[in-house]
């Protein structure tokens, strides 16, 4: 609703045009032909003004000064301090700065009585949303978007009984938004967007039917979407996207005629998609993000639909075939049906539609050769079949044919694609912006590309390309993002340039490139140079790199020490694992974490000395991984100041000292590796280090140290991710710069854990994967109860200690372990049958306790091998003895003296005698005498220790793989 009223023949109070003259020069803004403000003068009557409304009678009542204003009121202006405006209905003040706050600015609004339309989007509002301006009881247009709120939207808002528009986009609401303001029965348009905290669902029952639109994307609403959403028959646009919907869509929103606009992606929608076929106005449908299931059923979804444009089923469960009549919507322009299940095109007749610019069919289980009918689709703009399995081979110059392509992405299939394009008029290329062939089977790089000036992505690993990277792929001009990964590249062709352009990323992973790290590319972001034979890091390579985040060059052939000039550069990801560095950690290195760096990764290589303890109070990093070094001394105590830190691995080296205690300090960490060094004593901590000490840990790794001493209850009280592992919403990678170069820019943790008896290497650490290993120490006393609540676990092992006690019943609860050690203990009493119910227990070792009775009968236990019982004093059962000790119908086998003589040799026994006598007085104790059994094994572990420290460990190279040697 709007005014027209502006009468130029009523003479405008003197009093009034006085006033806005006033306003006026407190006003900043550009003097230009077309802003209202410059056209106010004495000489005009200010009924005449351009953006002031008046009534018959001269009284202003409309003042709309949106976007006019660059600076704000201050406290010389009269605008809302005398009684002379009263009058108004209609005040637009958008975009100019208003310093009151909270209720402040709503009490200055309450003068104006009869004031019907309110616009203060951007004005810089901050507090509250008051509820004394529900007092302005007529208004019917409220916007108030881009400010800064902070608060819940009153429920007296429902009150405004003439409401017809409601905006309040981007204000920081939070709270429940009342229900009742949707029945509001003049409201027409509602748009709550971008409010990223606030909740609010659609009341079950009728909502107003005079709503024409409803926006209420980017919140926190949740629920169903009511069937009484059908009764809507004014309603033109539904945006849902980007909230907590779930439950199935209604079929009634086939009864929205006059729908043109309908986003519901980004939710947890169920089931079929509902029919469309009598909504033959919509334009724009998006249902991507979702779990929708079943099959496209055309006739009864699409049929009809002449103008629609957009249509956007992306991310779902949907399955079956695509229908082919989707494609003769004369009007479509887009389609994208990526990531779901579909299987074939009926028929791959694609009947083509004259604006159809956008075909995303990717991520789907299509086969078959390569439709050829997309070749009449001459409007075609973006092409997307990547991911699917297409087959057979490909011209080229076919592809090139569609010249108006701006973006084509063929990657992974299994079709051949011919580079040759002799046949092709040069004239006539497509100019790209984006061009990903990866895995198409390439064996060089496409000779057309050198004139693509505009070509921004290019994506070809891989693929089968040898030799030498080509001069000219640098000197594309537009270029930004280069992966030319996974091929069979052994040198980059010379000279090199200085090139100055805007390169983002460039990744050479997973060739055979050797020599120098390539240091060329002045502005690059993201420079990826792991798994090649890279064999020197440029000494001033952060001199000439001075805009890279990301730096990975890992598992090449490098030597030497880490340069210095690194530590110049902002990086926030810095992996230079499984080569041959050696020296010592710089400091500079850990005062970059206070910062930027977000995962420094130095694993597998020579470096000795200390971690420095040096990390700042301030410290950002995520990951740290110092794992198979030769490093020394303690654990640095400042690493408490990291307390963002997920991953540290600091295992295989020789760290020495204490359980880390501080640790505790830090909530977010999830990964925590001390394996094989020289820690020793007990873990326990002081229980007021934390009130939730490593809640979401979900990997810990203490094996092979010195540790002792019983394991604490409380110390596992709080794993809260052990016992649920519920989604916390955070993502499995650390992403790099520019959020939209998520494909090529991200980083994933790795590390190497112990499962089912064998080290394995995790090549990403999945949330849902959780380990605990603390075996190979001294750990005594019973298994700690709480273990029994980790429902999440996957990998549990503690063989090698002194625990005893025995295996409590509940371990039943585990119903995801996979692994289960507790081997070489001291456990006594029976193995309870809830072992039985372990479903997915794929690896047992219970051997060398005192464990008695018979082994629980159920498949999974008698699937394993014997060993993983023996040992034990008196179990019996499969995959053991049938009964305990053989069985009383099975003596022991004696002597056969028939054949031979059974006299004694007793020269041969007294030896005998006299080492099990002397092994007597040395075992004797060691049993039956903790305090001597202690002393002995200090003792053992003194020796051991004086043997290893002559010990070192040489790395050896073969075939791309760095082995560890034990050498004297």
């Amino acid at each position: 609703m709007s005014f027209q009223i502006s009468v130029a023949s009523a003479k405008c109070l003197e009093d009034q045009q006085s006033l806005l003259l006033q306003i006026k020069n407190n006003l900043t803004f550009e003097a230009d032909s077309f802003n209202k403000l410059e056209q106010w003068n004495q000489s005009i009557p200010c009924c005449n003004w351009s953006g002031v409304t008046c009534d018959n009678e001269g009284q202003v009542i409309g003042l709309d000064l949106r976007n006019e204003v660059s600076g704000g009121f201050d406290n010389s202006s009269g605008l809302f301090s005398i009684q002379k405006l009263t009058k108004i209905r209609m005040l637009y003040l958008d975009g100019i700065s208003i310093p009151s706050q909270g209720y402040e600015w709503s009490s200055l609004l309450l003068p104006f009585r009869d004031l019907q339309e309110l616009g203060m989007s951007s004005c810089g509002l901050s507090g509250p949303l008051d509820s004394s301006l529900s007092k302005l009881e007529n208004l019917s247009v409220i916007i108030l978007g881009d400010n800064n709120f902070s608060s819940p939207v009153p429920q007296t808002f429902a009150n405004f009984k003439n409401l017809t528009t409601l905006s309040l986009v981007d204000c920081g609401l939070t709270g429940t938004f009342p229900q009742n303001i949707f029945q509001i029965e003049t409201l027409s348009v509602i748009d709550l967007s971008f409010n990223y905290n606030l909740h609010g669902s659609f009341p079950d029952y009728s909502l107003s039917e005079s709503l024409h639109s409803i926006i209420v994307s980017y919140t926190n609403f949740s629920g169903a979407l009511p069937s009484s959403i059908g009764k809507l028959r004014h309603l033109s646009k539904l945006d849902l996207s980007s909230c907590q919907f779930n439950g199935t869509l209604p079929n009634s929103l086939s009864n929205l005629t006059h729908l043109s606009y309908l986003d519901l992606s980004n939710n947890s929608f169920t089931g079929p998609m509902p029919p469309f076929g009598m909504v033959k106005n919509l334009i724009h449908l998006d249902l991507s993000d979702n779990s929708l299931s079943g099959e496209i059923p055309l006739s009864s979804n699409f049929e009809g639909l002449e103008n629609l444009e957009i249509i956007d089923l992306s991310y779902n469960s949907i399955d079956g075939r695509i229908p082919t009549d989707l494609f003769s919507l004369l009007s479509i322009q887009e389609i994208h049906l990526s990531f779901n299940h579909f299987n074939t095109v009926d028929e791959f007749t694609i009947i083509s539609p004259s604006s159809l610019n956008t075909l995303d069919l990717s991520s789907n289980h299509l086969s078959g050769p390569f439709p050829t009918s997309i070749f009449q689709l001459g409007s075609l703009k973006e092409l997307d079949l990547s991911s699917n399995k297409f087959n057979g081979s490909l011209l080229l110059d076919k592809i090139l044919e569609l010249g108006n392509l701006t973006e084509l992405n063929l990657s992974y299939n299994n079709i051949s694609i011919n580079g040759n394009v002799a046949n092709v008029d040069q004239s006539s290329i497509p100019c790209f912006f984006l061009l990903e062939l990866a895995s198409c089977n390439l064996k060089f790089f496409p000779s057309f590309l050198k004139n693509q000036n505009q070509l921004s992505v290019l994506d070809l690993s891989n693929n089968q390309i040898q030799g030498i990277v080509p001069n000219w792929i640098w000197k594309m001009q537009g270029l930004e993002i280069l992966n030319i990964s996974h091929n069979f590249l052994t040198d980059l062709e010379g000279p090199l340039p200085n090139l100055t352009n805007d390169w983002m990323s460039l990744d050479l992973h997973n060739n055979k490139l050797q020599g120098s790290i390539p240091a060329f590319l002045e502005y690059v972001q993201y420079l990826d140079c792991s798994m090649n034979k890279f064999s020197v890091i440029p000494q001033d390579i952060g001199n000439s790199l001075p805009s890279l985040r990301f730096l990975s060059l890992s598992n090449n052939n490098l030597h030497g020490s880490i340069p210095e000039s690194l530590c110049n550069l902002s990086l926030q990801v810095l992996d230079i694992s499984f080569n041959n560095i050696s020296g010592t950690i710089s400091p500079c290195l850990i005062r970059m974490t206070s910062s930027t760096l977000l995962v420094l990764n130095l694993r597998m290589n020579n470096i000795n000395g200390p971690i420095p303890d040096m990390f700042p109070t301030s410290c950002v990093a995520s990951t740290l991984n110092f794992h198979g070094n030769l490093l020394q001394g303690p654990i640095p105590k400042s690493l408490s100041h990291c307390t963002s830190l997920k991953v540290l691995d600091i295992g295989s080296n020789q760290i020495v000292g204490g359980f880390p205690c501080f640790l505790k300090h830090i909530p977010t960490l999830s990964v925590l590796v001390l394996r094989n060094n020289r820690l020793h004593g007990s873990i326990e901590c002081s229980l007021s280090l934390a009130k939730k000490p490593w809640k979401r840990i979900q990997i810990l790794d203490m094996a092979f140290n010195n540790f002792s001493g019983k394991l604490p209850e409380f110390f596992f009280t709080t794993w809260e991710r052990m016992m649920n592992n519920k989604d916390d919403g955070e993502s499995d990678f650390i992403y790099i710069g520019d959020r939209e170069l998520t494909s090529y820019s991200y980083y994933q943790d790795s590390m190497t854990v112990s499962i089912k008896g064998q080290q394995i290497e995790l090549v990403k650490i999945l949330k849902i994967f959780t380990a605990i290993d603390l075996s190979s120490n001294h750990f005594e006393g019973p298994l700690p109860n709480v273990l029994m609540d980790f429902k999440a676990l996957y990998v549990l092992n503690f063989s090698n200690n002194a625990l005893s006690g025995e295996i409590p019943s509940t371990i039943g609860n585990l119903k995801q372990l996979e692994s289960l050690d507790l081997s070489n203990n001291s456990l006594v009493g029976k193995i309870p049958v809830q072992i039985a119910s372990l479903s997915f227990l794929s690896f047992l070792n219970l051997s060398i306790n005192h464990l008695v009775g018979k082994i629980p009968t159920g498949t999974q236990l008698q699937s394993f091998e014997a060993s993983s019982f023996e040992g034990n004093d008196g179990l019996y059962g499969p995959p053991l003895t049938e009964t305990p000790n053989d069985g009383p119908d099975k003596p022991h086998p004696q002597p056969a003296c028939e054949r031979f003589a059974c006299s004694i040799d007793w020269n041969f026994l007294s030896v005998e005698l006299g080492f099990v006598f002397g092994l007597g007085i040395i075992v004797g104790p060691l049993l039956f005498w903790k305090k001597w059994r202690v002393s002995y094994w200090k003792l053992v572990d003194k020796i051991l220790c004086l043997i290893f420290q002559r010990m070192h460990f040489e790395y050896a190279t073969d075939r791309g793989q760095t082995y560890r040697i034990l050498r004297w």
